[in-house]
């Protein structure tokens, strides 16, 4: 296949307040990406309307989300940052690869049985649709990777056999064009730290996410020092103190979590972070963890709130991204186009 330049795309739902498996699962590995790769961070307004949604809601959250990527230290000047639903070529470009998908493909996808539940008749077309337009975003770009964590891995692997029936399917007009033997790529997943899939400080076997209707399951990066130090001291654990070794930590969930949240925020491995905390009670090491959490976080909650209080400049920071997204976007498109034989 033939080769393309290295470009990293990843999305962010605007779905409410981000928290800190956000930050350790997606925006920390945004920073540090930045330095290595040429990157497009989107805000998926267009993913976030598969569900029921307050319009006002959205746009607010779309800006807060926006502000987090920078607060958490994006270069908006650096990176393309932007909101989906500005680049109209993201809803084209799915619409074409809904006639390259096939249903037993879209069929096998366990989020929409998790999503939907079970009155999936009356789940949205949206809903369902939903990773052939992630597929969209994607490679609109051409992009070669995708930070994602275990709940997107399917719909990764589904952008790769989209991609590929693309190429094979045209691959004479791939060819006549002067594109070689692939348009698309086929992107890889790019894997992320030692806290990829931060859990419920509640529940371990559970991920951390917004919709949890405990206030303690979760940290908000707009939480302030006394928040975040009671939600870690009230975090759940169990009776033994902490291992001395990364393999103590089998069969035990919350532990495990909270040693990976260490271990993130500090950029260390969970076996150096045992080798100085194990053997010791969990009350001296949510000591420890309160400490560095507030630490990293406090200063993202305070750009987090300065931004939010000047919408004006965040809209100008998206609609800054657009256009360089529209950049780039837009010729790919033209060139899908001719490819499958639409006349522009």
């Amino acid at each position: 296949m033939a080769k393309f330049p290295e470009l990293v795309f990843s999305g962010v739902q605007p779905t409410g307040n981000l928290h800190l498996g956000n930050y350790l699962g997606a925006l920390k590995r945004f920073v540090e990406m930045q330095a290595t790769h040429s990157c497009l961070y989107c805000v998926v307004d267009l993913h976030a309307m598969t569900m029921p949604h307050d319009p006002e809601t959205l746009r607010r959250t779309t800006r807060e989300v926006t502000a987090a990527f920078v607060a958490c230290g994006v270069d908006p000047k650096k990176n393309v940052v932007f909101n989906q639903s500005r680049v109209g070529e993201h809803a084209e470009l799915a619409w074409i690869f809904d006639c390259v998908a096939r249903l037993g493909w879209l069929n096998r996808m366990t989020q929409f049985k998790e999503k939907a539940g079970k009155d999936r008749e009356a789940a949205s077309i949206g809903l369902y649709n939903y990773p052939v337009l992630m597929a969209a975003d994607i490679l609109l770009y051409r992009a070669t990777h995708v930070p994602v964590g275990e709940d997107q891995r399917q719909h990764l692997e589904l952008t790769r056999d989209i991609a590929q029936k693309f190429n094979n399917d045209f691959a004479a007009s791939i060819a006549e064009r002067g594109w070689g033997d692939a348009f698309f790529p086929l992107p890889e997943g790019l894997i992320q730290g030692p806290a990829m899939r931060v859990m419920s400080l509640r529940d371990g076997t559970k991920k951390m996410s917004k919709s949890d209707p405990s206030e303690y399951s979760l940290i908000a990066l707009t939480d302030d020092a006394d928040t975040i130090a009671q939600k870690i001291r009230k975090a759940k654990t169990d009776a033994e103190p902490l291992p001395s070794e990364v393999e103590g930590l089998t069969s035990r969930p919350e532990a495990e979590n909270l040693v990976g949240i260490y271990a993130a925020l500090a950029d260390e491995a969970k076996a150096d972070v045992l080798r100085r905390f194990g053997g010791g009670q969990f009350s001296q090491f949510k000591n420890a963890l309160a400490e560095l959490t507030v630490a990293k976080l406090t200063p993202i909650r305070a750009e987090i709130l300065r931004l939010n209080a000047d919408p004006g400049f965040v809209d100008s920071i998206l609609a800054d991204g657009a256009r360089k997204a529209q950049a780039i976007a837009k010729p790919n498109m033209d060139a899908v186009k001719d490819i499958v034989g639409l006349i522009r």
